[in-house]
């Protein structure tokens, strides 16, 4: 119950967001679309900020909310992401056709599996959002790392799954796959010899990892 009160608390001291943003929030609260927490987003946003990323990867679209999100608050950023849902891309095109950031954000469409030579053109990045299909969070990380910047970072959402990677005991067949992969990328990534990871207990759980000094892309 502490812990929800400060969450609340923590929310309630972000200021409001635009027009179109705040749309976007109703939209994906209405309609039941994954977007990032607000504690979450504002926490990556300030770790971009403080990187001064001028280019980033973001693996998961969705409607396109921490694109603009990322483009607004850092605006001589360019932002590459990618989505594979035929109708979540043409909402996420929609919204940020609407927003004047739209300048800064080049949207991919496709699974990010599949689509490297197409991204590897806007390469290298500052910073590398992943927020898709949880159970790919690996495959994800190794293929795109290898395009981050030797100062770059990468951010990872949903590491913390709602809190069930600490429950031994789930009755849903597919939730408890998907909480068993995420637990097993939290292990592999804390483990990563290149890398150096911290979790961070905000929003629905944020992994931040940095290249270790004198590792090199690959």
């Amino acid at each position: 119950m502490e812990n929800e009160k400060l969450h609340s608390y923590i929310e309630s001291l972000v200021p409001e967001r635009n027009l179109l943003l705040s749309e976007m929030e109703g939209y994906a609260k209405e309609q039941n679309v994954p977007i990032m927490e607000l504690a979450g987003i504002e926490t990556m946003l300030q770790l971009l900020r403080i990187h001064q990323a001028k280019k980033i990867l973001e693996v998961g679209t969705a409607i396109g909310y921490s694109a603009l999100r990322m483009a607004e608050a850092l605006p001589d950023a360019s932002i590459v992401t990618i989505e594979r849902d035929e109708e979540r891309f043409q909402l996420a095109e929609e919204f940020i056709h609407r927003s004047p950031n739209q300048e800064q954000i080049i949207l991919i469409k496709g699974d990010a599996l599949e689509v490297e030579e197409i991204v590897q053109e806007h390469a290298p990045f500052d910073a590398i959002f992943i927020d898709a299909a949880k159970g790919q969070y690996r495959k994800f990380f190794e293929l795109y790392s290898t395009y981050l910047h030797e100062d770059g970072i990468i951010i990872t959402d949903n590491v913390l799954f709602k809190g069930l990677v600490t429950e031994t005991e789930i009755e849903s067949k597919r939730t408890r796959s998907i909480v068993k992969k995420i637990d097993e990328f939290n292990r592999w990534l804390m483990n990563h010899l290149d890398y150096d990871s911290v979790i961070l207990p905000v929003g629905d759980g944020v992994a931040i990892s940095k290249r270790k000094r004198g590792e090199k892309n690959g």
